[in-house]
């Protein structure tokens, strides 16, 4: 019997995330995958949409400019809940940590349909850090049938929290898999990563460092932190930032205004992945407040800073390919400065073990769901 699947995603990590799944559930007659997707993030889900070369079943387009955060969950948990009415899914797959993410775990609750979770068990321990993913995460693992934790720290955390051991797998991380079937479509089509040629034909010579951010609760004050340290280190000669900007007003203002027309700096548009994964090999360093590029980064052996006081991903830490820096710009400065001026920190940190998987999540996935079924 096929068993019919129903992923629901709304976000481009999420896309990124579960995209090597939805590939592979395709490819196997054991199950029936039906996408649907929320489109919480209407643009920046679409690249990833087309790069994968997935067309979802069911699209909520539920994007909103200035939505709160009870609206898009209102809109979300009834929107999906037609969806599971129509679709009549055999198990339902949600990732992460997004408002997408909870509500469609929720809804399939709500249908006593058994949910499954990719990327489980992540805890900063702190419910306003990040918020409010760390919150809907918790939700998420109250509910889940299959717990599919990307590492033995994520394991552990949902041991803690009196999670039946024979529910909870290791699996890795999707992302691995997705950066590997990324990069090897580069391979095939240099063409597909070819948009940054220009900036870095601009900054032959210096030593890149590639930045994100967005996260909520750097909204404010942090923002105006993470630029002022961005003016610093951009000062530096021998360095400059590209810095893809994320859609978001809260980001957008406070950067165009504090960074826009610096020499070092190339402020650009949102990347579609495979230039994203460009960016990541082309950058010495990355700097961010995300939670995906602290996983994808030590791939490539790019050391991580995370402007942010706490990380849902230790794992990174303890292993050296990532440190916790917060958003007070001083900090930043000083941090990037030792990686730059000391070779022995860089080299520490590149060198250092990837926690994070090793590209075959999706398959120990797919096995894990078909002993369910």
């Amino acid at each position: 019997m096929t068993a019919r699947i129903l992923v629901v995603f709304g976000t481009r990590p999420e896309a990124i995330k579960l995209f090597p799944v939805v590939h592979a559930l395709k490819d196997d007659p054991r199950f029936e995958c039906v996408v649907c997707v929320s489109a919480q993030h209407r643009q920046m889900l679409d690249q990833v949409l087309e790069i994968a070369g997935i067309v979802p079943d069911h699209d909520l387009d539920v994007m909103q400019p200035d939505q709160t955060l009870d609206a898009l969950t209102a809109n979300l948990l009834t929107g999906l809940g037609k969806v599971m009415d129509e679709v009549k899914p055999t198990r339902v797959i949600v990732q992460g940590d997004t408002a997408t993410a909870m509500s469609g775990a929720l809804a399939a609750y709500y249908r006593k349909l058994p949910v499954d979770h990719v990327e489980a068990g992540l805890r900063s321990y702190n419910i306003y850090h990040p918020w409010p993913e760390e919150v809907n995460r918790k939700i998420i693992g109250a509910m889940a049938s299959l717990h599919f934790a990307p590492t033995t720290t994520s394991e552990a955390a949902l041991l803690r929290e009196n999670v039946a051991a024979d529910r909870v797998h290791v699996t890795g991380n999707t992302v691995i898999d997705a950066l590997h079937w990324v990069t090897a479509e580069i391979e095939r089509n240099p063409a597909l990563a070819s948009g940054l040629a220009d900036l870095e034909t601009r900054f032959a010579g210096k030593r890149i460092i590639g930045v994100t951010s967005h996260r909520r609760e750097n909204f404010g004050e942090g923002m105006e932190q993470i630029a002022q340290a961005i003016r610093e280190i951009a000062s530096r000669p021998d360095t400059a930032v590209i810095f893809p900007v994320h859609l978001n007003p809260n980001v957008r203002k406070v950067m165009n205004k504090r960074l826009s027309g610096l020499d070092n700096v190339a402020l650009i548009e949102p990347l579609d992945y495979p230039h994203f994964a460009r960016l990541l090999a082309i950058s010495e360093i990355m700097l961010t407040d995300s939670g995906g590029v602290q996983e994808e980064a030590p791939a490539l052996g790019k050391p991580v800073l995370v402007m942010r006081e706490t990380t849902e991903r230790p794992e990174g830490v303890e292993a050296g390919t990532a440190k916790l820096v917060g958003t007070d710009a001083r900090r930043i400065v000083t941090e990037l400065s030792t990686l730059l001026d000391d070779k022995t920190a860089y080299e520490a940190m590149a060198r250092a073990h990837n926690p994070f998987g090793d590209g075959q999540t999706s398959r120990r996935i797919l096995e894990l769901l078909a002993n369910e079924i």
